[in-house]
């Protein structure tokens, strides 16, 4: 039986699909199964390295979500619109969907799903987070047994690889991301990666799995690495970690006067230990570490973008939902590999978060600075693990402190308390610490 798939996208990522599908030799023989029927395009006019047959490709893609002839939609044209509306109109139609796209199903999952619930029908997403990584899959099947305590992961690429290459070449933000673009390792426009936007829809969409419940986007904090610098890198290393973007979903145990479990939500620069498992990710590369009871840790890691990483797990969905079609006469959605969150997880306030926290400070070279620093943290409940005077920077004192954990509403109010005091001149840096 063959199984006739309507390809939306023949960028990057729709590219390396057909390549994979046009290639099954010493693939899983579920690939000669796989017939790439349409493919939907832009424009018609872009010169192509891949040839179809006459009238395969169309720009009439809403044509290619009705066709009766069509079993499996795969969207990888990436944005909002008309992404969205595409996915509900094959949904609608009784089309099973494969997407890579996350900004979709971060924002639009719930109305997607409940769509897909009703109609019986599929819609996979293993190539929206992690590129090739098999992540999405474990979290809905393999892992299903476990209770999920944290899910935190280095999840883009292009951070992870302006980060590693101002660490090893001692180089400020600006200039790596500059080299970055001409590279094509960033976007021209690089606002949803190095400001955490991109992160933060993968968190969204992999914390829905682990805690079975919807996530409100909004609800995630999210800082970026523009603030980052060499000489926070510098330090950091010197105290004993490396700094990476890490996107973080994490239980809270609930308070004392509140029953109600809450969950972590957060992405930002992170002070990482040098001993951590994630803290030897590097480059473009992607890691995603999910700790859970009875199982412990487990990690997953790999090429979190690209050509082939990404088309790699839009074809494995793909194989997967041929599968269950081939097996069952009338499909019913297989528990294990649908969605269907029902309820909103309740996300802990930023200011409500415990963490450790790093602060670098300028102030004027004189005595008792530290001491002044040290009451006003002792004021607000902030315990320091260590104060270091690293030495002089335009006639000013250099002065970076660790703290313990703390509630991060009794940090920043210290941090007020410290900026009003005539000898700070300023705090350059604020980082947390894993």
């Amino acid at each position: 039986m063959t199984f006739k798939i309507g390809l939306l996208g023949l960028g990057t990522v729709g590219t390396g699909t057909v390549e994979i599908l046009r290639s099954p030799e010493g693939r899983h023989p579920m690939l000669k199964e796989l017939e790439i029927y349409r493919v939907g395009v832009r424009s018609l006019d872009k010169q192509r390295a891949i040839q179809f047959p006459p009238n395969t490709i169309t720009t009439d893609l809403e044509g290619i979500v009705t066709d009766p002839a069509v079993d499996i939609v795969v969207e990888v044209i990436g944005g909002l619109e008309p992404a969205r509306s595409l996915i509900l109109k094959a949904i609608a139609c009784g089309k099973h969907v494969v997407t890579a796209n996350k900004a979709v199903i971060a924002r639009y999952g719930d109305e997607i799903f409940a769509a897909a619930n009703e109609k019986g029908i599929y819609v996979m997403l293993e190539a929206a987070v992690g590129g090739g990584i098999p992540v999405i899959s474990p979290l809905k099947q393999s892992l299903g047994a476990n209770r999920i305590q944290s899910v935190i992961g280095i999840v883009n690429g292009t951070t992870n690889y302006i980060l590693t290459r101002m660490t090893t070449e001692a180089a400020d933000f600006a200039e790596i991301l500059a080299d970055a673009q001409k590279l094509g390792y960033a976007e021209a426009d690089p606002t949803a990666d190095v400001d955490g936007f991109d992160a933060a829809d993968k968190i969204a969409i992999l914390a829905s799995l682990a805690f079975n419940g919807r996530i409100r986007l909004e609800e995630v904090y999210r800082e970026g690495i523009r603030q980052v610098s060499a000489t926070d890198i510098a330090y950091a290393d010197k105290l004993g970690f490396v700094i990476k973007l890490l996107a973080l979903a994490k239980r809270e145990q609930p308070f004392l006067t509140d029953t109600t479990e809450r969950l972590q939500m957060r992405v930002h620069p992170t002070l990482v230990p040098k001993t951590h498992p994630l803290a030897n990710i590097n480059g473009v590369y992607n890691a995603i570490l999910v700790e859970g009871e009875p199982l412990g840790q487990v990690m997953f890691y790999g090429r979190g973008a690209g050509a082939g990483p990404t088309a790699s797990a839009v074809v494995s969905d793909i194989m997967n939902i041929a599968a269950i079609l081939l097996t069952e006469s009338e499909p019913i959605p297989h528990p294990l590999l649908s969605l269907a969150p029902q309820h909103y997880c309740a996300i802990a306030p930023i200011e409500e978060i415990v963490t450790r926290f790093y602060a670098r400070f300028l102030t004027k070279d004189q005595p008792g600075v530290i001491g002044c620093l040290g009451t006003c943290f002792g004021n607000h409940g902030v315990s320091l693990e260590s104060v270091v005077q690293i030495g002089m920077r335009d006639h000013l004192a250099e002065i970076v402190v660790v703290t313990h954990d703390v509630r991060e509403g009794n940090f920043r109010a210290a941090l007020a308390e410290i900026r009003a005091l005539p000898t700070v001149d300023s705090i350059p840096s604020i980082l947390r610490v894993l």
